[in-house]
């Protein structure tokens, strides 16, 4: 029967041809959208790892969790410095990372942090921060780019750049006077950490010397060469990450920062705020979904018309069949053969088209939009949507197989 139903299909190859294409590409589009969803997903909850607390000033864990890990909007405010040291002074604390927000440099948002940085910040699979080219900054004003940033800008290490207040493309507040000089690009990392430009806690001190909210209220300008820049210590800071030294401590800190006397904080799971935030922006996804359906049913429904206006065309091959003794319900498992073997070919070309596509844009993909996505689909979703598409076609089949079924009870090959 596999074989009759092969020789059939070539008799027809140009209907069949065309039809194969449409359902390759519907199946393409289905698990192309599915898998850049998953992929999408993983990378998102993933733009932080190994972090157990998110501490930033009072306010709800989504904006924190946008300011803080995004770089999306402005902290609704800072944290002293004194209530850092309070904070990592904790027992059960084994690492932090402080970071300042609020500048930026054409575009891009600038973040004031320490080495620690470096060592401890985690992405993705718990994978550590590498360097592409040069070295972390030793000095209050070397500047590590990341990886975007370096490629949009032409920057390699050793330019020198020029610190702006505030967050838009442009600012009338430069820092021209301490210019920052490049000493390394991040390797990319498919996450925010692409988009920014770190420097140190004492380097974002220095140019904000003599200025209160981005207005110069005082003619300090320290030189670059200044050995005092090094003892320069923040007054306040946006946001700390923390590493606990056993998970069974995070509840029991993120109560008490939360009630912390001195100011009020906020202290939270990155992983939850992340699960909270993709379910806030996942009607986009699940519009993406249905769209990416709605087409692959199309493509079914041209199969199923292709097989039936077919059978005006077979019925002497038809009435063949029944005049050498095959039964009607053979003619019902032919067509549904035919119909089955052309949906599985456009799955496999479809899955192999998805891969190709992905394979040739990956390395795009990563330095353009900073989304990092494997080429071979592998989700659980990509092999229930092509299971599906298989089911469908069987029962989509079925029109045109009982059309023919009906048709082939009366069917004698001298009637023809």
């Amino acid at each position: 029967m596999f074989e009759v139903a092969l020789s059939s299909l070539w008799s027809r190859r140009g209907s069949v041809m065309l039809t194969l294409a449409s359902l390759t590409i519907s199946m393409a589009i289905v698990i192309g959208v599915e898998h850049v969803r998953a992929q999408a997903e993983s990378s998102f909850v993933r733009t932080v790892s190994g972090v157990d607390l998110l501490v930033g000033a009072r306010t709800s864990q989504v904006n924190l969790l946008l300011y803080s890990v995004f770089r999306i909007g402005n902290a609704t405010n800072n944290i002293q410095w004194q209530s850092y040291q309070d904070i990592i002074a904790r027992p059960g604390i084994s690492w932090s990372i402080p970071f300042s927000l609020g500048d930026s440099h054409r575009g891009y948002r600038v973040l004031g942090t320490n080495n620690d940085y470096f060592e401890y910040f985690r992405y993705g699979d718990n994978e550590n921060l590498r360097l592409s080219s040069g070295e972390e900054f030793s000095s209050p004003l070397h500047a590590v780019l990341g990886s975007e940033v370096a490629n949009a800008l032409g920057y390699e290490v050793g330019a020198e750049i020029v610190i702006s207040h505030g967050i838009g493309n442009t600012s009338f507040v430069n820092h021209d006077n301490l210019p920052f000089t490049v000493t390394g690009i991040l390797a990319p990392t498919g996450t925010p950490v692409d988009r920014t430009i770190h420097v140190s806690l004492q380097g974002i001190e220095a140019i904000h010397l003599g200025y209160q909210d981005g207005v110069q209220v005082a003619a300090l300008s320290p030189q670059p060469d200044d050995p005092r820049l090094a003892q320069l210590e923040p007054t306040q800071i946006t946001a700390i990450l923390l590493g606990l030294d056993t998970p069974l401590a995070v509840f029991g800190l993120q109560r008490a920062i939360n009630n912390y006397p001195s100011e009020p904080l906020t202290a939270i799971l990155p992983a939850v705020a992340l699960g909270e935030l993709w379910q806030i922006i996942g009607t986009l996804e699940n519009l993406l979904q249905v769209i990416s359906i709605l087409v692959l049913t199309a493509s079914l429904l041209g199969l199923s018309t292709m097989l039936l206006s077919s059978l005006r065309e077979r019925r002497r091959e038809l009435a063949l069949y029944r005049a050498i003794g095959a039964r009607p319900s053979f003619i019902v498992w032919l067509i549904e053969l035919e119909g089955l073997a052309m949906m599985a070919v456009a799955a496999v070309f479809g899955y192999l088209l998805v891969v190709l596509g992905f394979g040739l844009t990956q390395a795009w993909l990563s330095e353009t939009y900073a989304l990092v996505i494997e080429a071979w689909p592998s989700s659980l979703g990509i092999w229930l949507y092509m299971a599906g598409a298989l089911l469908a076609s069987v029962l989509l089949s079925l029109i045109p197989a009982f059309v023919a079924y009906s048709r082939s009870l009366g069917h004698s090959l001298l009637s023809h």
